[in-house]
């Protein structure tokens, strides 16, 4: 019978990995570097499995203008971790890359890295809010998403990231690729 309960807990276990999208940002230092170096870090987690990675992207700064434009590109992944143990994973491996905390609200930084969406769930905690709360409004996190999977919906707006990205002013937030 040890076979039969270590299959279940076998089982169980694989049933537990949750679909999640992560948008990495970076303008300090070297940008492409910073964001390869963070996915590395991911890939070496036991709990997280990258399924898709979307090209690399220059991007204009939204809302703190005065800054070089970001690197940014997007992350589907597949881990057994909450939402919660992400992102201490996410704030971590941001540590190690040298994020330090600044004043300035969407200022230059070595390294970002946001959960975007968490399977369909729903999050609204001090520390944590999914689908990221912006994300709608920002080109650099929608055309990366589009280019690894256009239709994921998003579960408050009921709307795929293709759709939202349609919706944004083709005159702002200019990228290109890196």
């Amino acid at each position: 019978m040890p076979g039969i309960i270590e299959r279940k807990q076998m089982n169980f276990s694989t049933e537990l990995w949750q679909t999640a999208y992560l948008s990495l940002g970076s303008n300090l230092g070297r940008p492409k570097d910073n964001c390869l170096n963070a996915i590395e870090r991911l890939e070496r987690h036991a709990e997280v499995r990258i399924q898709a990675k979307s090209p690399f992207y220059l991007t204009e700064p939204v809302d703190y203008l005065e800054q070089e434009w970001f690197v940014n590109g997007a992350l589907k992944i597949e881990t057994r971790l909450t939402a919660h143990q992400l992102l201490v994973v996410t704030r971590s491996i941001q540590n190690e890359l040298g994020r330090k905390t600044t004043s300035i609200r969407f200022g230059p930084r070595i390294i970002d890295i946001d959960i975007i969406f968490f399977g369909n769930q729903i999050i609204s905690v001090p520390d944590l809010i999914v689908p990221h709360p912006r994300m709608h409004k920002r080109r650099f996190v929608l055309k990366p998403i589009c280019d690894i999977d256009p239709n994921v919906v998003h579960p408050l707006l009921d709307e795929t990231v293709r759709d939202l990205l349609e919706k944004l002013d083709p005159g702002k937030q200019r990228m290109v690729p890196a």
